[in-house]
């Protein structure tokens, strides 16, 4: 199973070309590596999956896969709200290594419970990698209900989800009543220490991407059950949860990683630059934690 801290990458650009920056990816995959990420989710939201065209979506994850290579498991993103192009997407990032796929539910369409059933169950039974459920009703206008995840977490490679509610009382329900080798991760990183605490196994984090050794140590310890150590770095990090999304993310992030000098300063429309009225928000929390010291 996989554990802790994994980073939803974001995906280096070139400015003015918009290209993906491969030289700047793989230095990023190299850092995350040093820093103690867990693992990495290859071109999800963060890493502006909507906004890769397909042969960019299947090229990155093969050069992530090849830059990790077997250092720590990659995860592919390759949800889509079609379930035949879904059924692709997973197939070739299967072809490409990935460890494992996250699938997040139909986007827009708004699917019914049983439509969300049927659609992850045909997509597993179709491509016999591992899967991750992600359910993040705030950008799909689709919730997958907790009696909807109790059924898919039956089908042998579907091993866990990604719950980004932020709703610890949902989180407690699926701990206590999926399976124990059926993977929990947070998706919010406000609450992802609370989560792991209950029994929860780790953080799809978009904070990792600008603090990546203090969230896998932090992981590390929630999952220890050290309660009141990993409590303290997450106090020291609740300034970067809350800074990562003063507007749509990854807007926030990739402003911060490359203020950080990791990447270049680059994002594809329809998102735009973190707004000027927020960048000293952003710069003082990265300051607070310690990961900016100009």
């Amino acid at each position: 199973m996989i554990t802790g801290s994994i980073v939803a990458l974001v995906t280096p650009m070139i400015p003015g070309s918009l290209e993906v920056d491969w030289d700047g990816l793989k230095r990023l995959v190299e850092w995350h590596i040093e820093q103690g990420t867990n693992a990495i989710v290859a071109v999800g939201t963060t890493g502006e999956s909507p906004t890769l065209d397909v042969q960019e979506h299947m090229a990155t994850i093969a050069a992530i896969v090849e830059d990790a290579n077997g250092r720590v498991p990659v995860i592919a993103g390759t949800g889509a709200n079609c379930t035949r192009e879904a059924i692709e997407w997973t197939r070739r990032a299967q072809q490409a290594g990935a460890d494992a796929c996250l699938l997040v539910a139909p986007y827009y369409n708004k699917p019914t419970q049983e439509g969300l059933y049927l659609h992850h169950k045909v997509i597993a039974e179709a491509v016999d990698i591992p899967q991750i459920l992600y359910n993040v009703p705030g950008r799909t206008a689709c919730d997958m209900l907790p009696e909807t995840v109790f059924r898919l977490a039956e089908i042998p490679n579907i091993i866990g989800i990604k719950d980004a509610t932020g709703d610890l009382t949902r989180a407690r329900e699926l701990i206590d009543s999926c399976p124990e080798d059926f993977a929990i991760y947070s998706g919010d990183d406000g609450t992802a220490l609370e989560l792991i605490l209950m029994g929860g196994h780790g953080d799809i984090s978009v904070t990792a991407n600008v603090a990546p050794k203090l969230m896998a140590e932090m992981c590390r310890l929630g999952l220890a059950g050290e309660a009141e150590k990993a409590r303290e770095i997450n106090q020291r990090l609740e300034p970067v949860h809350n800074a990562m999304f003063v507007q749509s993310n990854p807007i926030p992030v990739k402003w911060a990683v490359a203020e950080m000098g990791l990447m270049q300063q680059a994002i594809r429309l329809p998102l735009t630059e973190l707004s000027p009225m927020f960048h000293a928000q952003v710069t003082e929390a990265l300051k607070q934690a310690g990961l900016l010291n100009r």
